[in-house]
């Protein structure tokens, strides 16, 4: 067996572990349908939900904010973690304020952005990208200076341009660190999506979420939204994940 045949395998070993050890628990603990839904009922109301036309308009909205932020965020930390990585004076200018940012809960300042930008798009894009920008930025910077100088001086000695030492040398050496944080920023960008609609939103999981244990006092789909949440992450990172194989190669 290959080694993604083995890995493969070993993952829908957990899965079916834990979805076992999920129906235990209901039928050992006697949990009803409205406190802890067993595995089988989450699934139908799963598959109901998206027959029915329920989760796939909040889907929509969510993989829209996710996008938008994932990009935003991205984009402006891969300038600014270049900017750090080789400016003295841009780091210890930006720093205290980036470590600032990262220390302040995104639950705390959601709601005084969706009251700046709005409960529409704009804020939920402002939020995602926030929570995306320092993991990026972080590992944009620890890659860039973590390229040997000694490439960068042959370079320059064959009269290489700015551009052409950016181009060829410094991106694909910093690349691997580079797409470790996309990695971390991809599924960052999902809980940011979701702490915005929280903040206020009329449509997407996280909306969904809320009006399944309020109003509609519907568990099983709570636990569909959440699943769809789950997929949605683990969906991104494996795209992310196959992206950074592709131009950098599998290690390990």
């Amino acid at each position: 067996m290959s080694g993604r045949g083995r890995d493969l395998l070993i993952t829908l070993a957990a899965a079916v572990v834990v979805v076992v050890a999920w129906k235990v628990l209901v039928i050992v603990a006697g949990y009803p349908a409205f406190v802890l839904p067993a595995p089988e009922v989450v699934a139908a109301r799963f598959v109901e939900a998206w027959a029915d036309g329920t989760l796939a308009p909040h889907t929509v909205t969510t993989l829209t904010e996710i996008a938008l932020g994932f990009f935003v965020g991205a984009a402006s930390a891969l300038v600014i973690g270049y900017l750090l990585a080789r400016s003295r004076f841009a780091e210890r200018l930006l720093s205290p304020y980036l470590v600032a940012a990262q220390a302040t809960p995104i639950l705390a300042i959601a709601p005084l952005i969706a009251l700046w930008f709005g409960s529409g798009l704009l804020g939920k894009v402002v939020i995602c990208a926030l929570i995306v920008f320092f993991p990026v930025a972080v590992a944009t910077s620890v890659g860039f200076r973590s390229v040997d100088a000694r490439l960068l001086e042959m370079a320059r000695s064959f009269r290489a341009t700015p551009l052409e030492l950016v181009t060829r040398v410094e991106i694909p050496g910093a690349l691997p660190a580079i797409l470790g944080g996309m990695r971390v920023g991809v599924t960052l960008a999902v809980i940011g999506a979701i702490v915005g609609e929280w903040a206020g939103a009329e449509r997407g999981l996280g909306v969904l979420i809320n009006l399944a244990r309020g109003s509609l006092f519907d568990t099983p789909l709570l636990f569909a939204a959440l699943l769809t949440i789950a997929l949605i992450g683990v969906a991104l990172y494996v795209a992310t994940l196959l992206v950074e194989r592709r131009l950098v190669g599998a290690r390990g």
